[in-house]
């Protein structure tokens, strides 16, 4: 049910189980305690970056269905996808599957779109369980390329993360969620896509906290996808200026899963694995433990591609956000 662009579940949502697969510098950085599995080889035991991406997806939809121990039957059907052409990394990935596919592309911010249309679905009783995914891995700028990249320049992570979603508590409830309408900030710059996303993450939290009868109060974090320092830093700006610090609140996976020290990746860490691994590991896990009690989950999307970075095009870009809270303790 949608109120001033809100959606809330009404019928119950429920997030079961997650898993989460990264590359080798993601295992390297702060957060690899909280992801399931990772490979160092880049390649991922396949003949080109692109199969490596699908081989990803596909050992990590086998991770979650053996860590939640259901079968392929007994999924509704898998939403998600990547940024290869026509979201060939995902659909290749599950091939073999017996379960439904609906391909989905959100940007980096897919896995919160497939979030919000999987728990539609299984809230209205059209599914009985659906599985919400997407990955990417680095493809732009290797550094073997020897390229320089500006210090606003994000890199993209190697991850994937997949979360079932069913009709049945399991503490763990995707209560609402906003969709984000697309917005252009008149950015150029393809090495400065978090200054491209922040006014979209505005605009979609802005939304939110109008209309969902919640105040930064009731959250414990407000987690955006890759926004990376640079557009942390701006989002935070915007949303000062329009009355609402979210600063001290204000988590940001492109920031948190790479040492900025010690790994030197300027301003963070971004794609569609981003959000999907950090959320699906690290805060997934910290709800399950009770540190955490309501969170808000904004993935970011620059919705560019190489056409429109070569027609020199500004980047607009896409926001979607999707409240979790725990059903049982701090939040409840």
């Amino acid at each position: 049910m949608a109120n001033n662009g809100v959606i809330r579940f009404t019928g119950g949502c429920y997030l079961a189980q997650t898993a989460t697969t990264v590359g080798k510098k993601e295992h390297q950085g702060p957060l690899n305690a909280w992801f399931d599995a990772s490979e160092s080889d880049e390649y991922f035991g396949q003949s080109t970056f692109e199969q490596a991406e699908s081989e990803m997806v596909r050992r990590n939809l086998r991770l979650l269905l053996e860590k939640a121990n259901v079968k392929e039957e007994e999924i509704g059907a898998v939403l998600g996808g990547d940024l290869v052409n026509q979201c060939t990394g995902t659909s290749f990935g599950i091939s073999g599957y017996q379960i439904p596919f609906l391909g989905l592309y959100g940007a980096c911010s897919t896995i919160a779109e497939a979030l919000l249309i999987g728990s539609s679905l299984v809230s209205g009783g059209f599914l009985p369980s659906a599985v919400a995914l997407a990955a990417e891995r680095q493809y732009r700028f290797p550094p073997e390329y020897g390229s320089q990249r500006t210090p606003t320049a994000q890199y993209t992570v190697t991850g994937t993360g997949a979360f079932l979603l069913t009709a049945e508590d399991t503490g763990i409830r995707v209560a609402d969620g906003v969709f984000g309408v697309v917005t252009d900030g008149g950015i150029t710059d393809a090495n400065n896509m978090g200054a491209a996303m922040a006014p979209a993450a505005a605009d979609t939290i802005l939304r939110y906290f109008d209309h969902s009868g919640r105040s930064l109060a009731d959250f414990d974090a407000v987690v955006t996808g890759d926004l990376g320092q640079e557009g942390l830093e701006l989002t935070d700006e915007l949303l000062q200026n329009c009355g609402l610090d979210i600063a001290p609140k204000h988590l940001d996976c492109g920031v948190l899963i790479y040492d900025a020290k010690k790994q030197d990746m300027h301003s963070g860490g971004s794609g569609c694995g981003c959000l999907a691994s950090v959320l699906g590991g690290y805060f997934f896990q910290r709800m399950r433990r009770g540190e955490l009690g309501r969170i808000l989950a904004v993935g970011t999307g620059a919705l560019l591609s190489a056409n429109s970075a070569f027609q020199k095009l500004s980047i607009p870009s896409v926001a979607h956000a999707v409240c979790l809270e725990s059903t049982t303790g701090k939040g409840a």
